[in-house]
């Protein structure tokens, strides 16, 4: 750990896998200290694309994670993950620990659900999967189609596609 900074990524069975993997990976070639921090202990598995993919082990359960000790958090997307996460009021009131300290707060795809649910969208601009477009315009977002979109400390991203971009901004965020 090169510079002391230490990211959280909240993820659940589910996740996209290339959405917390490669973000992870670029984050720790950073020197930062990244933890995967779930529901439960053990391991999760991510969604690689039509089906089931690799595991990750769960550094950090929940209910003993302090977002005190977190310079940011990443939320990766994939459908299965964010909608079970968006139904734990432990995993909205981490979300919302972030937003209310201002810390980098980055999600990608689906992950922009956990923004609405925790009410961090609203009033912001942000950018997601075009399919949940309608559900961040009504938790009061204004939706942009584009790579990276970076409103105060929320960054968001649309899909796989954006994950350089994405990473290169939560990086650059918290440099």
């Amino acid at each position: 750990m090169a510079n002391g900074k230490r990211v959280a990524i909240l993820a659940t069975d589910g996740y996209e896998q290339s959405e917390l993997v490669e973000p992870r990976k670029r984050l720790k070639d950073a020197g930062f200290e990244v933890d995967v921090v779930s529901l439960k202990a053990g391991e999760i598995r991510g969604w690689d694309e039509k089906d089931w993919g690799d595991t990750v082990p769960v550094d950090v359960v929940l209910d003993q994670a302090d977002p005190a000790d977190y310079d940011a958090l990443v939320l990766p997307g994939g459908v299965i993950n964010p909608d079970k996460l968006r139904a734990e009021p432990a995993a909205v009131a981490f979300v919302k620990a972030f937003d209310r300290a201002g810390k980098p707060l980055a999600a990608i795809c689906h992950g922009p659900w956990l923004l609405a649910e925790s009410g961090a969208a609203k009033g912001r601009e942000l950018t997601s999967f075009k399919s949940i477009r309608t559900d961040l315009e009504n938790a009061g977002a204004r939706w942009k189609d584009a790579e990276v979109v970076t409103d105060g400390h929320l960054i968001t991203s649309r899909q796989p596609d954006d994950i350089p971009a994405f990473s290169d901004a939560v990086i650059a965020a918290l440099r």
